[in-house]
């Protein structure tokens, strides 16, 4: 089954999980930030650094825009300065199973693609054949996290001449709305195209942070989300009802300043 990157487009509900409903939450700006009442908690688990539009067994055709996300409230750090706490950077492993010693950095390589300014994409462009793809973030001495997906196993089909790839030149975010079937709880991902995502305490030029507004469509005050430490995601439980959220991603050196034009969708919650 080939994969259909226009579900990628600003602004897009998903309906249904994509594979990584077991994510159990994400804490937004650190953990000594109370959450907010719509707010799902992080549970105890493994936290995954995960692709977010890529699953097991999909067949898929070069070039192919791949996409990162980072759960249980982990946050993207750029390697420029060093970060603490939940935080790190992506790496793409191809053919490649996990380092059996986490105690060494990762290598330079074809198979180990690292992403150290904060990035959430690559752009890949194998030849046909079937490749095994994970992530793994490591931190900003290329040591491995504890943080990582699953294999995932792929078919590329073809290698196109001429194609536009879905990547884009100039800076934008995208929001999705991540949303169960049978329950009220849903998860919101974060995405940057052709920007870095970093800790604001790192005062790193050219990176930025995400900051959520979820506004009730019924009347009532936004609730305000500040993800200062570099998350990609939040699990919310607001009451029913319809609601607007607008996403935007801040300067880390500029608070007034946003490095993409704000995105908009909307959440119908039962």
């Amino acid at each position: 089954m080939s994969i259909d990157r226009t579900m990628w487009v600003r602004g897009l509900v998903l309906l249904g999980s994509m594979g990584f409903w077991g994510a159990q939450g994400a804490l937004a700006g650190g953990a000594a930030t109370p959450l907010h009442p719509w707010q799902v908690a992080v549970k105890p688990g493994a936290a995954q650094a995960y692709f977010t539009n890529l699953k097991d067994g999909d067949e898929i055709q070069m070039p192919f825009l791949a996409y990162f996300g980072l759960s249980q409230g982990w946050g993207l750090a750029p390697i420029q300065a060093p970060a603490g706490g939940k935080s790190g950077h992506h790496h793409l492993l191809i053919n490649r199973d996990l380092p059996l010693d986490f105690k060494q950095p990762l290598p330079f390589n074809d198979q180990y693609i690292h992403f150290g300014k904060g990035q959430m994409e690559t752009t890949l462009n194998l030849a046909p054949g079937e490749y095994t793809l994970r992530m793994l973030l490591a931190d900003d001495k290329h040591l491995p996290r504890f943080v990582y997906s699953k294999p995932l196993k792929v078919t590329v089909s073809q290698q196109r001449a001429k194609v536009e790839v879905p990547a884009v030149t100039t800076p934008s975010i995208a929001l999705i709305v991540d949303k169960g079937l049978t329950s009220s709880r849903f998860r919101v991902l974060f995405h940057a195209s052709n920007l870095n995502v970093g800790h604001l305490a790192q005062k790193i030029p050219g990176s930025g942070h995400f900051r959520l507004s979820v506004l009730p469509l019924a009347g009532g005050k936004a609730a305000e989300f500040d993800f200062v430490d570099g998350e990609t995601e939040i699990w919310l439980q607001p009451p029913a009802g319809e609601y607007k959220l607008s996403l935007s991603l801040v300067d880390n050196v500029d608070p007034d300043k946003n490095l993409a034009e704000v995105v908009h969708t909307t959440a119908s919650v039962k």
